[in-house]
């Protein structure tokens, strides 16, 4: 079996308040770029998970990380010998770790079944997952796992996705945010949202690593109609009208920034 790990975005991230249990309130809109890591699964009499790729180094133990959790997390018989090329880098405001998760659950959907509680076992894995299992454009409440089925009419949309090569861990963000809930995430159509929304964690975000302003300037510097940063960073994106303004953006970029991370594609 082979299977994609979308890479994650957030269109839209609205941080309404701290919770007593140490976790935030949000209001995203989750949306899936057609391509991201690649996963491969076989039988095997135990699970086995090698890992490969340009950001494999990034991930510490590959034995106690997502898709060995996930791996444990769900029914399937005899074991898989897993192999993950992890062409998202890591810490990066893409839900990497919860889209490999994601699509080991999808693989074990297509063999097994999922059980019934397959939502609450991706939660327990991590926030986005249960959104990356399902890999298609919705809105997240709560922490982001409570999910809402909304109008896409951004599907298809060309959209680029530039990383500076510097990894930025999700805690430290949530907790320079300043704590203002800067109101509720509007309604509508996703590219309503996306337009009037906004990423509430780009300020903390840009404090801590000021590089993510030069990436937003840069897409901003292109003709797309929406650039903004994704999830905590500090891999942001720019959405296009079409591929041709989509290619000559990449190839700016590719010329003005050789060492930032590029990948393009479009909005599933």
């Amino acid at each position: 079996m082979t299977e994609t790990a979308y890479a994650k975005i957030n269109l839209a991230l609205h941080v309404r308040g701290r919770r007593e249990d140490g976790y935030h309130e949000l209001e995203t809109l989750f949306a899936f770029v057609d391509d991201g890591d690649r996963l491969s699964a076989s039988p095997a009499p135990a699970d086995t998970l090698t890992t490969h790729g340009e950001f494999a180094g990034g991930i510490e133990d590959p034995f106690g990380n997502i898709v060995a959790k996930a791996l444990s997390a769900l029914p399937r018989g005899k074991g898989w010998v897993v192999e993950l090329e992890k062409r998202l880098p890591v810490a990066a405001g893409l839900g990497g770790g919860s889209a490999d998760a994601g699509a080991v659950f999808r693989m074990v959907e297509r063999t097994h079944g999922l059980p019934d509680d397959w939502q609450a076992r991706a939660a327990r894995l991590g926030a986005d997952v249960p959104a990356c299992v399902l890999s298609t454009t919705c809105i997240g409440t709560g922490t982001g796992t409570e999910l809402i089925p909304v109008d896409n009419d951004l599907a298809g949309a060309p959209v680029l996705l530039v990383n500076p090569r510097v990894a930025l861990t999700t805690g430290p963000v949530f907790k320079a945010w300043d704590g203002l809930d800067r109101g509720a995430m509007p309604g509508g159509f996703v590219r309503t949202i996306a337009l009037e929304g906004r990423n509430d964690l780009e300020a903390p975000a840009i404090a801590i690593c000021p590089v993510i302003a030069d990436v937003l300037a840069a897409l901003r510097g292109t003709d797309s109609f929406l650039a903004r940063m994704s999830g905590s960073g500090a891999t942001c994106f720019a959405l296009y009208d079409n591929e041709a303004q989509l290619q000559a953006a990449a190839e700016k970029l590719a010329k003005s920034h050789p060492g930032w991370w590029q990948m393009a594609g479009k909005l599933r």
